[in-house]
């Protein structure tokens, strides 16, 4: 176990404390998550630098969103059909 100590505005530790964020286990939580995401961003950056390695033309806004919304449908369906 590591022990460490931070220090914060006095508002921020009540709010924080009110709000049961001051415990170890929503402390590990708050870390985990934050690794959690950065780990995606970081992936989610390699990939696009490959992608702008290999040359792949940007997608529009539109073309994002249709695929969206497909990805969606395409989950709902697959849902619809487990019950």
């Amino acid at each position: 176990m590591t022990t460490i100590q931070i220090e914060l505005p006095d508002a921020t530790a009540q709010a924080a404390r009110a709000a049961g964020l001051l415990t170890p286990q929503a402390l590990e939580r708050l870390l985990i998550e934050a690794i959690r995401r950065q780990q995606a961003a970081d992936a989610l950056l390699s990939i696009a630098d490959r992608v702008a390695d290999a040359g792949v033309e940007p997608m529009s806004m539109d073309d994002l969103n249709a695929e969206r919304k497909a990805a969606r449908a395409d989950r709902q369906q697959q849902r619809a059909g487990r019950h």
